[in-house]
């Protein structure tokens, strides 16, 4: 083996250790977050006041909103009311019957110019809600964080439904990715290395911001993401604003 050869086979030595790390370090913290979310679960109201455009937590499959719950208090922190969607409960309903419960508590708030904040298959269901005639209205925009949006390979061979359904053969989730109208109103931020979603999240047609950080659920508690987050949120709402008929 040359010199530079073995450089090579070294470096991706490495990188193997680095992602497996990662990713025994990613089911630790989800089991620990879903455990908080389950004994202590946090008042659904706590964090919707503010001056800023409001925040709609839409989490992914398997988790409640509390998942989310440090990136939910650093946009809070910065001015935005943030919300949950209760009907939600873990997530384990269609793309299109989960956009429905976004779309009837967007109306139930009676909230404009909101923007999205999704997790995983929670970018999906916002894609949904942004291609409503009548809800997408409501919206500015759409972050997704680690979602599948050509689905994942992983998924086809999990044995519940519910995830199985993020396979990318499975046909919602292939004439979601057919519709391209909504990316310019999406961006879509995902670490270098998810677990979860091998094939990435860049989204053609988004802003996409991907980040030095490895795993599928840790990341949501990095500052690093929060930042990336808040940005997005910035951006989408202030280009709202600037809207003639807005």
């Amino acid at each position: 083996m040359t010199a530079s050869g073995g450089a090579r086979a070294g470096g991706a030595v490495r990188r193997l250790v680095r992602q497996g790390v990662a990713w025994g370090r990613d089911y630790t913290w989800i089991v620990g977050a879903q455990a908080a979310a389950t004994l202590r679960p946090p008042a659904p109201d706590g964090l919707a006041s503010g001056d800023r455009a409001p925040v709609v937590l839409v989490p992914g499959v398997y988790e409640t909103w509390p998942v989310m719950g440090g990136l939910a208090r650093a946009l809070h922190a910065a001015g935005h009311p943030v919300h949950a969607v209760p009907a939600l409960g873990f997530n384990l309903g269609t793309l299109e019957d989960s956009a429905g419960h976004v779309a009837d508590r967007l109306g139930v708030l009676d909230l404009d110019r909101v923007v999205l904040v999704a997790h995983s298959k929670g970018g999906l269901i916002g894609k949904l809600v942004l291609a409503d005639p009548d809800a997408g209205a409501r919206v500015a925009g759409l972050v997704a964080v680690n979602t599948p949006f050509a689905g994942s390979t992983y998924a086809r061979w999990f044995p519940a439904r519910p995830v199985r359904a993020l396979s990318p053969v499975d046909p919602h989730v292939l004439a979601l990715a057919r519709d391209v109208a909504t990316h310019a109103r999406i961006w879509s931020v995902y670490a270098r290395f998810d677990p979860h979603v091998p094939g990435g999240s860049e989204l053609p047609g988004a802003v996409n911001v991907r980040l030095p950080l490895d795993g599928h659920f840790r990341p949501l508690d990095d500052p690093r993401m929060h930042a990336a987050v808040l940005d997005a949120v910035t951006h989408l709402a202030r280009d709202t604003s600037e809207r003639p008929d807005a």
